[in-house]
């Protein structure tokens, strides 16, 4: 394994919340070469810790860890019952129109529509009113991006479907830059998306949990 130095911003006896950075993946994949993720760095350092949610591979942020199957239980049940705040950075293609009632809500506009597998295409996802789930992604403009034509996002998942912040800002016509899946590649030098934002409570004290991270973009 290259680096199992895995940076922490909290640990106790219960949980881990690490930093994730981009191109590392969560959880092993299939092959050699995919044996390095963020699970098999955080067991050398913290033996036993077992994953509770993941990010996808180019994105970069907070995840959270168990270090018992206890607490993983616990903490599964709270992303489960959608009573895990998650708010994400993105910068995106163009300036997305907000919606007519964002002024009254903060500057929050929606996006609702339903994501489903693409099974030719795997492992894509694509918005699919017939046989996608519902899928809720709020969003607001936080400024300009880090280039010219570019905006700052940031991001609320509502629901938690595989790359939904990816596959819905792509269907609005402002793709997050650096997106190999659903936009150009070319446009960054990786995924600009980050989670920036988590707020639980604690699996066993009940106490509620903020934790906060900045993106590198």
């Amino acid at each position: 394994m290259p680096d199992c130095d895995v940076q922490a911003l909290f640990e106790d006896a219960d949980l881990l919340v690490l930093e994730k950075p981009a191109g590392l993946l969560c959880v092993p994949g299939r092959g050699p070469d995919k044996r390095d993720c963020l699970s098999a760095r955080a067991a050398e350092r913290w033996p036993g810790a077992l994953v509770v949610h993941r990010l996808d591979q180019a994105t970069s942020g907070l995840c959270v860890m168990a270090r018992h199957a206890e607490a993983q239980r616990r903490l599964s049940a709270e992303f489960a019952a959608q009573r895990v705040h998650k708010r994400y950075q993105a910068v995106v293609e163009g300036q997305p129109t907000p919606g007519p009632d964002a002024a009254a809500a903060g500057g929050w506009s929606e996006i609702a529509l339903p994501i489903a597998a693409d099974w030719e295409r795997r492992p894509l996802r694509v918005v699919d009113p017939e046989r996608g789930k519902a899928s809720r992604t709020q969003w607001r403009i936080l400024g300009p991006g880090v280039r010219a034509g570019s905006t700052r996002l940031e991001l609320a998942p509502l629901t938690g479907r595989t790359h939904q912040l990816r596959v819905h800002l792509a269907a609005i016509g402002h793709p997050i830059l650096g997106d190999a899946l659903y936009g150009d590649a070319a446009s960054a030098p990786r995924l600009l998306l980050h989670a920036t934002r988590l707020s639980f409570a604690h699996p066993v004290t009940g106490e509620r949990l903020q934790f906060v991270s900045a993106p590198d973009f």
